[in-house]
């Protein structure tokens, strides 16, 4: 029987890096295996293709990658929230067409202002969203139940929107001139890439010290100065080399960036912050947190808001990479995508696990895998098959996992 479960930070102080080497192999024996499966399986991904396909490591794939993975990520970061509690959006991607109509209607068919037209889309993303969640908190209904209705009833608004004609070209302004595919970060400046770099190695430093220093003020475990130095090594190595690798090429999207930004945003509201603390408590136990005093319904309906919101957001980063809202704009498809992301990234469809930079790891997962295919020539009936492969895989990994833990009684 493993022994009990000890603060790693503890270890980390008392033993330096070799105790913290192994408190990391005793969790991964506990079942706790956090982003390890999915950085793994983006390492073998890469070489599959690589070693199929020279080009595949071209400045060019890069850049494909890191823009048509903003879109459906946007959708997967607001299903992240869901998945916390342990329930399921069926309505993200209808919500994400729709709300690119609404953009379009607003500020093509009735000229309102376009950073206006954008505050108003998201405010309705928003309040479908809490809609949903009102029904699911207050009445009862099962969330498969009321997004499932969500789906369908706003696909049928979005038709109704975008009128006889499915289709609205949009002006090349505003938030979609932002996220169009031909707007890249100080102008595509070789500079920018690099000065993005170093902002998150400095954030990364400043946090960590920031933390090391308050949790020893307060006498509690902290973590060893050689751990931040080296989790800013490496964050340095990937960080200055996808700057180098996309300045081949254009350099950094600003989708690329907001949707960057809003990770860390996202990632700083759910682990820094109580609200995101009463997320990971209602996922993981609703009745421990209703005799904790949480407010299990104004949760349920404000997280719903949030999937709402990105869903909006992402279905105008959708609409900019056509420069169209369309009827392509709530593609079933965007939805199980959006999906597949979030699991395949780590977060567990039981709740209570998960993380934000799940969307961003299983976008790249399966952008990847889509660049290759298509390098290959394979149709598109084969990409479906190999990510859905690889979503069962990543569910079938979390199960294990979760099974694992409770056997060694650290769930």
């Amino acid at each position: 029987m493993p022994g009990p479960a000890v603060d790693p930070r503890l270890l980390q102080r008392e033993s330096g890096l070799s105790g913290y080497l192994n408190e990391f192999v005793r969790k991964v024996r506990g079942g706790d295996l956090g982003s390890l499966p999915v950085i793994i399986g983006l390492i073998v991904i890469w070489l599959v293709f690589s070693l199929n396909d020279g080009k595949y490591f071209a400045a060019s794939t890069a850049e494909f990658i890191a823009y048509y993975m903003v879109g459906i990520g946007l959708l997967a970061v607001g299903l992240v929230f869901v998945l916390l509690l342990g329930e399921i959006d069926l309505s993200v991607g209808a919500v994400s067409g729709l709300a690119a109509a609404v953009y379009a209607v607003l500020s093509v068919n009735e000229h309102v202002d376009p950073w206006l037209s954008v505050l108003l889309t998201l405010l309705t993303g928003a309040a479908i969203g809490a809609l949903h969640g009102f029904i699911f908190a207050k009445i009862g209904v099962p969330a498969f139940i009321v997004t499932l209705a969500g789906f369908l009833a706003w696909q049928g608004v979005m038709l109704w929107l975008l009128g006889n004609s499915g289709t609205i070209n949009l002006d090349d302004k505003g938030l979609n001139h932002f996220l169009s595919g031909n707007s890249y970060f100080l102008g595509g400046d070789i500079s920018g890439a690099y000065i993005l770099a170093v902002l998150a190695v400095a954030s990364l430093l400043f946090g960590g010290f920031s933390e090391q220093r308050r949790r020893r003020s307060s006498g509690v475990p902290f973590k060893p100065t050689s751990e931040i130095v080296l989790r800013a090594v490496l964050l340095a190595i990937g960080a200055f080399g996808a700057a180098y690798v996309l300045n081949q090429a254009s350099g950094v999207p600003n989708a690329l960036v907001l949707f960057l930004a809003l990770l860390i945003v996202c990632d700083f509201v759910l682990r820094r912050t109580s609200y995101g603390r009463k997320i990971f408590a209602v996922g993981g136990n609703i009745e421990a947190s209703r005799r904790a005093g949480i407010s299990v319904p104004a949760i349920r309906i404000s997280v719903y808001a949030i999937s709402g919101t990105f869903a909006a957001l992402g279905g105008l980063a959708i609409a900019a990479t056509t420069n169209a809202a369309g009827q392509a704009g709530g593609d079933p498809n965007n939805l199980m995508m959006a999906i597949a992301a979030a699991v395949i990234g780590g977060t567990s469809l039981f709740g209570g696990r998960g993380r934000v930079w799940s969307a961003l790891l299983g976008m790249l997962v399966i952008e990847s895998i889509n660049a290759g295919l298509y390098m290959l020539g394979l149709t598109l009936d084969i990409q479906y098959m190999i990510t859905g492969g690889v979503l069962l895989a990543a569910v079938v990994v979390d199960s294990l996992s979760r099974r694992t833990q409770k056997s060694s009684g650290r769930a």
